[in-house]
């Protein structure tokens, strides 16, 4: 079936976006069905202030957005509504990690953030050394093998292999092998873990 002509997509101007963010910070916290006095004592900022820039009455700044959007646990760009930048790839930009290769996956600022690691050859070397912290955390194998030292257990994870938890365990991983080891992992810097809503029958 024909369609008729489609209106051009007239792009908003630096003051239409920031005009569009009071109601997009109101409509954002009732979604969410958080008062003002809960989202300041999250925030820091005063309700007086979260009153007014929500109203349009106070411009909004990096100073105030940030905290919202580390709260709201959103990026930046969707809290603004920024437009469109007219490239869809998602740019992930590696960081190196105590000699591995980090890739985030989300932009999240909060709660389950996901990553692929590379382990290159035999990293780190030494014997394992257990270490505890705050969070959850969840691996998946893609590629080669991955040496877990969790709490009495010490496992190797091949690919395909899952393992998950709680990083108050004492644990060490690493990559004995000779080859890249790639993985998929998911942490809760909070102790947050993935909700598993259905699993295979046996």
């Amino acid at each position: 079936m024909p369609h008729g002509p489609q209106e051009p997509v007239v792009p908003r101007t630096t003051a239409q976006v920031v005009d569009g963010v009071g109601p997009r910070l109101r409509a954002l916290r009732a979604h969410r069905d958080v008062t003002l006095a809960a989202l300041s004592e999250q925030t820091g900022v005063s309700v007086s202030t979260l009153s007014r820039l929500e109203s349009g009455q106070r411009k909004p700044t990096l100073e105030l957005l940030l905290p919202l959007a580390r709260a709201y646990q959103v990026p930046l760009d969707d809290l603004v509504g920024a437009p469109q930048t007219g490239d869809p790839r998602v740019h992930m930009k590696p960081e190196v990690h105590g000699g591995r290769v980090v890739v985030p996956l989300t932009k999240r600022t909060g709660g389950v953030r996901s990553f692929k690691q590379l382990f290159p050859p035999n990293e780190p070397g030494g014997e394992p050394s257990l270490k505890t912290h705050e969070g959850y955390e969840w691996l998946y194998v893609l590629s080669g093998r991955l040496r877990l030292v969790l709490g009495e257990h010490d496992l190797d994870l091949g690919p395909g292999e899952v393992a998950e938890f709680d990083t108050h365990t004492p644990h060490w991983i690493g990559n004995v092998t000779d080859s890249v080891t790639e993985v998929l992992c998911l942490y809760g810097p909070q102790g947050e873990r993935a909700h598993v809503r259905s699993r295979p029958t046996r």
